[in-house]
């Protein structure tokens, strides 16, 4: 293909790959034509290409890279942000967050929280996103309207909920989601999740899975979250939550397991031989004093692992840059050994692993021809980007959200100059106040 007939060019700057081979390109010129990255070339002379495309982004004085994967939220839980902070995680979720989630969330409040939700993550470089929470087919129908690559997964959890009043029609349920957003659009993946272990039965959990197995698509669950977890489902059913898991069958390499924090040896063995894959919630999961994950570790035994941020009522902000630095940081002080967790190591995560954890390796995750053009761009002229030595460690401990530039998502642009091309985020912001006033009355 011509130069001249791309979409959009790409030129200048320093081009970090996130291929196999971790690749830098200082100056490149990336092609983009119909969604698809067409060339990727060095040097690449912008004298020369300028104005050829239809859209021509110099990107000097930035870093390019793949936009990053948020392999588990709950996007409208931006409502809940700041509600219930400092407190246990079962008392936050039993005490706090279920009754608020049974009491407002509605088809309204998840589309305004996750409109939100998705201005946050597309000015703090996300790219890709998985969600589960009620009322998903909205944020679906928001994704698509925003522009944003998203993994939804239908919720299932054995008690009447907001999105799903009649929790006995799960199968019916389950079939109904896929047939609506199988192949509705590239962006869109379905997929199905299971609350957890302690809040679905058996049967709630071979039928979804099994659901899932027929439908080809992954199945998420939250595990091995916090410790009182392993006590319930040892007095329940005589096993570990990952041996119980695995008794009943529903453990494979189309598996998402959320969290993981209590991850013995014997759990990451079944991991590692079934290719159940890890999202890692590391800011969470600190702030609810649930437990670090053993990533270190998982990734020695070659399980593959991504980053998440969980839900902003537990985190409290979207912000993968920040998980990143947090997802070093803690692995490095809880083993005292400074050479775990690398820049390198965390910023796969946040990429090519994010995007090998959802499936979908071969089309996002890295920059190289044939692949989807998920791509952003930092502006590194900033203060505490300065001086730069090695571009690994400025992003991973240096960099925050809001020094994403411009955002591509399947060739469109969808931020540029920091202004957001597909929200009004003050309209956004207006309407999740108005539902936060709501909560605030009670």
């Amino acid at each position: 293909m011509q130069i001249n007939e791309c979409d959009i060019l790409i030129t200048g700057g320093t081009l970090l790959t996130m291929s196999e081979k971790m690749e830098i390109i200082e100056k490149p010129l990336i092609g983009i034509k119909d969604g698809i990255i067409v060339t990727v070339q060095a040097n690449g002379n912008r004298e020369i290409v300028s104005g050829g495309a239809k859209e021509n982004i110099d990107a000097s004085g930035c870093i390019i890279m793949p936009g990053l994967v948020n392999t588990h939220t709950h996007l409208p839980m931006v409502c809940f942000r700041g509600m219930a902070d400092d407190l246990p995680l079962m008392e936050w979720l039993n005490g706090h967050i279920f009754p608020a989630e049974a009491r407002f969330v509605n088809k309204q409040m998840v589309y305004d929280g996750t409109l939100l939700a998705m201005a946050e993550m597309i000015l703090s470089g996300t790219t890709t996103f998985c969600d589960g929470y009620f009322f998903e087919d909205k944020i679906g129908e928001t994704a698509l309207q925003t522009g944003m690559r998203a993994v939804i997964a239908q919720g299932f959890i054995d008690f009447p909920t907001p999105g799903n009043p009649n929790s006995s029609k799960k199968l019916a349920t389950a079939e109904r989601f896929v047939a609506n957003w199988r192949d509705v659009s590239p962006l869109i993946t379905p997929a199905f999740f299971c609350h957890s272990p302690y809040t679905c039965s058996p049967e709630t959990l071979t039928t979804i899975k099994e659901a899932a197995r027929k439908e080809g698509i992954p199945w998420l669950i939250h595990l091995l979250e916090n410790k009182d977890e392993t006590e319930t489902i040892m007095r329940r059913y005589g096993r570990k939550p990952a041996q119980h898991l695995h008794s009943l069958g529903v453990l494979d390499d189309q598996t998402i397991a959320v969290h993981c924090n209590w991850a013995d040896p014997e759990d990451m063995a079944i991991f590692a031989e079934l290719g159940v894959k890890v999202s890692h919630n590391p800011e969470s999961s600190m702030k609810l004093a649930a437990g670090v994950a053993p990533i270190p570790e998982m990734l020695r035994r070659g399980i593959t692992c991504g980053l998440g941020t969980d839900g902003a009522a537990s985190n409290n902000d979207l912000d993968m840059f920040r998980e990143m630095s947090m997802a070093a940081k803690v692995h490095k002080v809880t083993t005292l050994n400074p050479t775990v967790m690398s820049a390198p190591t965390v910023l796969k995560m946040a990429t090519s692993g994010g995007a090998a954890v959802l499936g979908l390796a071969d089309r996002i995750g890295s920059i190289e021809v044939g692949k989807d053009a998920d791509i952003i761009l930092l502006d590194m002229n900033k203060p505490h980007l300065t001086p730069l030595y090695n571009c690994y460690s400025q992003l991973v401990y240096a960099a925050c959200g809001a020094d994403t530039k411009t955002s591509i998502i399947g060739g469109r642009i969808v931020m540029r100059d920091r202004q957001l091309l597909t929200i009004d985020v003050d309209r956004a912001m207006k309407n999740v106040r108005a539902i936060a006033d709501d909560i605030m009355r009670g």
